[in-house]
This record gives C-alpha cells, sequence and structure tokens, in this order.
C-alpha cells in the first residue's frame, strides 16, 4: 500500500528546506514536520522594532562556491554586509580579524616587516615547536600577547575549557592579515538576506506541506506511517534514544533588550574577549542590514555546557565524542528509509553555505 508522502523532512531549518525544496523539484511529495513554532531553524530571524533580530545568534552567509550562491539567490536578495568583528579587552578595542590595526594598537608598529617580525619574536621566545593543545597552537601563530588578550578569554568561555586542555585542531589557522583588510571571513559572496532569513526559508519551503509544533520524536511511529522515508535533521543520539550515551555540544544562551537609542555599540558585532566578563558577545542587530530605526536591539550571548532539554548548538569533536559519534554512525547506515543530514544529525559543525553544499550532495545521490 503506497504511503501519502516519499520523503517524511524532519527539521524546517537550512538543511530540511534545501532537501525538501530538492525534492519537490524532483516530482517528490514531501511533508516537512518541525517542533519549533516556526520554521528557519536556528537561522530564524524575528522582526522586532522593524530590526530583523537573529534569535538564535548571528549568521552571516559567506562563501566561495559559486555554486551554493548562486542557490540561496535564487531564494532572496543578499545585501553587502561585510564581517568586521571588534574585540574589546577591559576597554581596549582591537579590530578582529587580526590585522595591520590590531597590531598598531598591541605594539605600536608602522609597518608588516615590524608586526610579522614582532610576531615571529614572540613564537621563538615561546619554544613551541609541536603544538599539544590550543593555547600552544594559538601562540605558534600569533604570539603570547595577542593570545592572552584576543584568544584566551573569549575560547574558554565558549568551550568552558582552560585552553591547556582544548586540543590543538579547534584552531588550525587563525585570520592573520599583515594588511588592512576588515574582512573578516575574505569570502568571495558574502552578505545577508534582505528582509531576514525567515523569509528566505519561506520562499525555499513555498508550496511545500509544513507543520510546525509537531514533535517527530514523540510522535515517530505515526509520521514514519506516512513517508517511504525520512530526512532527518535532528539529534542524531536522540533519534536512537540515547541507547550509546549523550553526546556533548556546547549550547548558547541569548539575553535580548529593546535599547531606546538609534545606536549601542556601532557594530554588528563585538567579541569580549577578558575571561571576566560574563558573556562572549554583544550583537546589535540593525548594523546586519545597514539599519536607521529610532531604537535598537542588542542581544548578550552566553556560552554553556549542553545539558539535556538545551538547545544543542556546537558539536564537541573531541577523541571520546569523535568515537561515539562513529558508533552512532553504524547504526544509521543500517536505516535504509532514513537519511540524516546537518550539523546534528551528522555531528558536524557546518557554516551555512556548508550545509547547503552538503545538503544537495545528498539530494544529487538521492533523486
Amino acid at each position: 500500500m503506497s504511503k501519502q508522502y516519499d520523503y517524511l523532512v524532519v527539521g524546517a531549518g537550512l538543511c530540511g528546506a534545501v532537501f525538501a525544496r530538492e525534492a519537490v523539484a524532483a516530482g517528490k511529495k514531501v511533508l516537512v514536520v518541525e517542533k519549533r513554532n516556526h520554521v528557519a531553524g536556528n537561522i530564524y530571524t524575528r522582526e522586532v522594532e522593524g530590526i530583523n533580530v537573529h534569535e538564535y545568534g548571528a549568521h552571516i552567509f559567506h562563501t566561495n562556491n559559486k555554486e551554493v550562491w548562486q542557490y540561496v539567490n535564487r531564494y532572496a536578495e543578499f545585501n553587502r554586509y561585510t564581517n568586521s568583528p571588534v574585540a574589546n579587552y577591559h576597554g581596549e578595542l582591537y579590530s578582529l580579524p587580526f590585522n595591520m590595526y590590531t597590531f598598531n594598537r598591541m605594539w605600536g608598529v608602522i609597518t608588516p616587516q615590524e608586526a610579522a617580525d614582532k610576531i615571529e619574536q614572540q613564537r621563538r621566545e615561546a619554544g613551541i615547536t609541536e603544538p599539544g593543545n590550543l593555547e600552544e597552537q594559538a601562540i605558534s601563530l600569533v604570539g603570547t600577547d595577542i593570545y592572552e588578550k584576543l584568544v584566551k578569554g573569549y575560547t574558554e568561555k565558549q568551550w568552558g575549557r582552560p585552553c591547556t586542555e582544548l586540543p590543538a585542531f579547534i584552531i588550525k589557522r587563525l585570520p592573520v592579515r599583515l594588511t588592512f583588510d576588515n574582512n573578516y571571513f575574505n569570502a568571495l559572496y558574502q552578505g545577508i538576506p534582505i528582509g531576514g532569513y525567515t523569509k528566505m526559508i519561506e520562499k525555499i519551503l513555498d508550496g511545500i506541506e509544513v507543520r510546525t509544533n509537531t514533535d517527530y520524536l514523540q510522535n515517530r511511529e505515526e509520521l514514519d506511517s506516512l513517508a517511504d522515508k525520512v530526512f532527518y535533521t535532528g539529534p542524531i543520539d536522540a533519534y536512537f534514544n540515547y541507547e550509546l550515551g549523550y553526546l556533548q555540544f556546547r549550547s548558547v544562551r541569548f539575553e535580548t533588550e529593546v535599547l531606546d537609542m538609534p545606536n549601542y555599540q556601532g557594530n554588528a558585532v563585538i567579541n569580549y574577549t577578558d575571561r571576566e566578563t560574563p558573556y562572549t558577545r554583544i550583537i546589535e542587530h540593525k548594523h546586519f542590514e545597514f539599519g536607521t530605526q529610532p531604537k535598537t536591539v542588542i542581544s548578550k550571548e552566553y556560552s554553556s555546557e549542553w545539558k539535556f532539554g538545551d538547545e544543542p548548538f556546537y558539536p564537541v569533536n573531541d577523541e571520546r565524542n569523535s568515537e561515539l559519534y562513529g558508533k552512532y554512525k553504524v547504526l544509521a547506515d543500517q536505516k535504509d528509509n532514513v537519511i540524516f543530514g546537518g550539523r546534528l544529525g551528522e555531528y558536524k559543525y557546518y557554516d551555512m553555505d556548508q550545509a547547503v553544499a552538503r545538503t544537495l550532495e545528498i539530494c544529487r545521490g538521492e533523486f
């Protein structure tokens, strides 16, 4: 007996939306279910005082992948926003990425050669040949001064662990530029969808049946009976009822407030890199879209260890978790009628462009 849908898509975020759109384009019947009361997952934007607020943290679309850029531009017009965050260390302001403005503020150097010599001198003095942890890796890349002021405190807040206990691979490279280029990502294509990400996802899902406030894992038997196959973008360990144990994530908490002023900090993103400030950064949302509204909206971000019931944000891809994910992957590969996708389904940190590219790759193998 044929089922009502060819595919049940679990999760109406970026990966789920792209998969659903491509499935429909291939002539398939699709149902999308989403446990939240809105689409767009963690890139959801909500309008407050005429400002598109990034409800689950800042998202800047950036890519060097022309196919992905052309794909998302079918569903949104992007502005010219360039990510140029600022670091605040006890009231001292530094440019991120680390560039000539940073080096001049840090050491008073003027020329690229002076900056390069200073970094090299501090690398040599540290005497690190084979970095064994994140601290040693960072010092070997940028020297001790930049590490102490601009890397250490922020990273320890973000991961909830001393840098000496974090693996070196977390920062394989740091953006060090001996120029005055303030473009953090240095990507060929970059911007924010005009009107916000929610509008873009709604356009991708246009004409596709979506049921929000529907928890797949709570209604699995009923929902599975509706479709031949499932594209699942939730946590892979939750799918298997955590039978092998919990995968670790970092979570993020936001304190968002409307301020009766036109401009709070003059930039969309300011990182607080000292250890004493409890939040990692403040986002001023209007600057993503060059807003001129009379009020402004800011969000303070607090990083925390994930616990059951929290929203999982960043996979903790250390040795223990990678090994556990490998065991869940074996179980997943045995499910002929389930495709696991996205950051939670594949337990892998994806930038947005990588999420789109990976989903399109899955679709090419499926349809």
